[in-house]
């Protein structure tokens, strides 16, 4: 049985509408279900699948065929990504962000972690993609703390000048949602 996703249209700046039209909802749901042009994936700097949103990705989208993509790109830095095809997603590319593992925040984590949304918008726009889907980068084994890691999100979402329309920010976890919807709440 598929998750049940809720959502919430962001709110609009003050002045108006954002230039860019980038629209931004969250989502409580399973990231692998998610019918958009880019699905991104929580990677490591290997490309080599692994556990959580990416270990998820890799069996969704078929672990063998995924990995072999992902070898021929040569890894990836943190705060960068990288696009492989879809494969047997929903979505037609996975962008593979590295997020940075937290260490008290003190060592450029913040920015990484900016970078890596930043990044797979450039990607998405790249392939003219209108639409992507975003988990909560970093916030489970590398222990990003959720509600830095959100606004960060938010933020940069909202700062971010690309074509994408929609950015669909998909939260596993209870917690993670309510800040999502905190946030983008007027």
């Amino acid at each position: 049985m598929a998750p049940v996703s809720e959502e919430l249209d962001q709110p609009e700046s003050p002045g108006g509408p954002e230039s860019h039209g980038l629209q931004t909802v969250a989502v409580h749901g399973d990231i692998t279900l998610e019918d958009v042009d880019v699905v991104v994936n929580a990677a490591n700097s290997g490309l080599a699948g692994g556990g959580g949103v990416d270990g998820a990705i890799h069996r969704a989208a078929g672990a063998e065929e995924l990995r072999q993509a992902c070898r021929k790109l040569g890894g990836c830095e943190t705060g960068d990504a990288k696009l492989t095809e879809g494969f047997n997603l929903r979505a037609r590319w996975i962008a593979h962000a590295v997020g940075p593992v937290w260490q008290g925040g003190r060592n450029g984590e913040p920015d990484l972690l900016a970078s890596c949304y930043r990044r797979c918008l450039e990607l998405a726009d790249e392939v003219s993609a209108r639409s992507i889907a975003f988990p909560a980068i970093s916030t489970g084994a590398y222990g990003f703390p959720r509600d830095k890691a959100a606004l960060i999100a938010i933020a940069t979402l909202r700062s971010a000048k690309t074509t994408v329309q929609l950015a669909r920010l998909v939260a596993f976890d209870d917690e993670t949602f309510r800040l999502y919807l905190g946030l983008l709440s007027p």
